[in-house]
């Protein structure tokens, strides 16, 4: 974890692959629990409050809430599609159009923990919707810069593999093991400051070793 804005409202970070956002699991590391203990080392309250996720072996930047008025401003952001979310995904289907516009209509199935599209008619169905560009190209590889517009339950993920396109390493959708966490990190969010109302982002470059041939990386 690496913290990378902070003030008496919000705690801005990077979150590492594999560190989980949250977790239920006795004496497991999660974002939660390392901020609350980080805000705890310092004098501060622990509280913290988690307004968004990223899945476990994703790595992006993240905002968290320090008071419960932060947090509840941020969820209206983001049940407004105020909060800008932009992210690397790597994909190994070079014949991939450049560029477009994906929505489908998604459903989650809570015994495998794994979403699929289905009929805009399934009366389960969500709506999910992104834009896309290609970035970076190299060996068999199309680094695409994605635009989220919704956040269902691996969007990213299930929208690109029903097309033929999984991220590299995201076997759980017919990705290309690498032997390292999927290929997708959370580079840029956007959102107006809780508390100043002043328009923030902050950005991160991906520290995935799929990335390392890339020209986003460090």
């Amino acid at each position: 974890m690496e913290v990378l804005f902070e003030d008496d409202s919000i705690v801005v970070c990077y979150k590492p692959a594999g560190l989980a956002t949250q977790t239920r699991n006795i004496g497991e590391k999660d974002m939660e629990s390392e901020l609350s203990n980080y805000l705890k080392a310092k004098g501060e309250s622990p509280e913290i409050h988690v307004v968004h996720r990223l899945d476990q072996p994703v790595e992006g930047v993240m905002v968290f809430a320090k008071t419960k008025a932060a947090a509840n401003n941020l969820t209206r952001q983001i049940a407004e599609h105020q909060l800008k979310k932009h992210y690397y995904a790597i994909i190994t289907r070079e014949s991939f159009p450049d560029e477009g516009d994906l929505v489908d209509y998604l459903v989650k199935d809570n015994r495998t923990n794994l979403s699929k599209v289905v009929s805009q008619n399934d009366p389960r169905a969500k709506k999910a919707s992104l834009r896309y560009h290609t970035v970076d190209e190299w060996d068999d590889r199309k680094l695409l810069d994605v635009e989220l517009f919704t956040g269902r339950h691996h969007q990213i993920r299930i929208q690109l593999a029903s097309r033929t396109a999984p991220i590299l390493g995201d076997i759980k959708y017919g990705g290309v093991s690498t032997g390292h966490n999927l290929a997708l990190c959370s580079y840029s969010i956007g959102f107006t400051h809780p508390k100043s109302g002043a328009p923030v982002e902050f950005q991160v470059k991906p520290k995935g070793e799929d990335f390392l041939d890339s020209k986003v990386a460090n």
